[in-house]
């Protein structure tokens, strides 16, 4: 039986980049939210058609429409033996809301640890690369000033709840921290 796992980190930790290589690994689906609201959205569900009116109206879609696309998607077949979360839960509310709906309960939480200034280093070296000019010095902190607050609490939520929590230092190269994600796991 796979793993059902929440991967935690700031923009720039590569928490996608490593929740993608180790559901690949353990052949469970790497769940990201953002992906799975377009693809709702594409396929013209039920979920999709609201969240997509929400959207076009400029506005976030709401955490119980989340937590519905997200307890929707982990009841199909391929999440039955596990899953990997990436980008949700946000924040404690969702993390509730989630516990809520799960049929079986996760079984951790990866947060992947990494310096501010690595983070702001790599986050305007993507920001260069891919031409994003409005990813500026002050935005990238102010997105990571809203994960400190925000989303960083979930590790002590799951902690409190009886969850199991893998702080993994997310400092160095993809197989560097990959080999120190499936050692914390003990996967192989």
């Amino acid at each position: 039986m796979g793993l059902r796992l929440i991967f935690l980190g700031p923009q720039g930790s590569g928490k996608g980049t490593q929740a993608s290589r180790l559901a690949r690994l353990m052949g469970v689906p790497h769940i990201s939210t953002g992906e799975m609201l377009r693809q709702a959205v594409a396929d013209s569900t039920e979920l999709g058609k609201k969240a997509d009116a929400i959207m076009q109206a400029g506005d976030l879609v709401p955490d119980d429409l989340v937590v519905a696309m997200v307890g929707e998607r982990l009841s199909q077949d391929d999440a039955r033996c596990g899953y990997i979360l990436d980008g949700f839960p946000r924040n404690v509310a969702q993390a509730r809301a989630l516990d809520a709906v799960l049929e079986t309960p996760l079984d951790g939480l990866v947060q992947l640890d990494v310096p501010h200034e690595e983070l702001m280093k790599r986050m305007l070296l993507r920001a260069e690369q891919e031409g994003r000019a409005d990813d500026t010095e002050e935005g990238i902190s102010r997105r990571l000033g809203i994960y400190w607050e925000e989303t960083a609490p979930l590790s002590d939520y799951y902690r409190e709840t009886g969850g199991t929590v893998y702080t993994v230092d997310g400092f160095g190269g993809i197989d560097e921290v990959f080999a120190r994600v499936a050692l914390a796991l003990a996967v192989e």
